[in-house]
């Protein structure tokens, strides 16, 4: 089932989402959804707070293909790689923008999986900005967050502009 996407300012998208205590069917149903919803952006991730889902659930999935969505629970990152990668980020929560963000390249996550055990896993390249940006969403931060304050309101000032802010 596709969800709606929480809008720009409501005040979810600036929660911390609460931790997962144990993966459940609902917990399976919260994930196949999200993932229906993310190919509807098309998108490379999407975290449960963009649908105003407050728990600790994220999907990505970077893959040329598609259909390969990593579905995590808490997603902690471990180790980041000192070098950075550029990338153009944005979200549906405000569509209409975006901004160039330099996050670590390469990252290694531990999360519940769907079978409900912990894993690490290393994420490079496109897959590893997708999980550190839902990882954002999960503590209540926006990709914009990132930017300086002035980038920021300027990039808020645009979409306020547009109607979407």
């Amino acid at each position: 089932m596709i969800r709606p996407f929480v809008p720009w300012p409501d005040t979810r998208l600036r929660k911390p989402a609460a931790p997962v205590d144990a993966v459940t069917d609902e917990t399976r149903e919260i994930w196949a959804d999200m993932v229906d919803t993310m190919e509807t952006m098309p998108g490379v991730g999407l975290a449960a707070p963009q649908i105003g889902i407050m728990q600790q659930l994220a999907v990505v999935d970077a893959s040329e293909a598609r259909g390969q969505a990593v579905l995590m629970a808490n997603p902690k990152v471990l180790h980041a790689s000192v070098e950075l990668r550029p990338h153009e980020e944005a979200s549906p929560n405000l569509p209409g923008v975006s901004a160039l963000i330099k996050r670590p390249r390469a990252v290694t996550v531990r999360f519940l999986n769907a079978e409900g055990q912990s894993e690490d896993r290393d994420f490079v390249g496109l897959w590893a900005t997708s999980v550190q940006h839902q990882i954002d969403h999960l503590a209540g931060r926006m990709y914009f967050d990132r930017l300086s304050r002035v980038k920021r309101d300027m990039l808020l000032r645009k979409a306020a502009r547009s109607g979407r802010g």
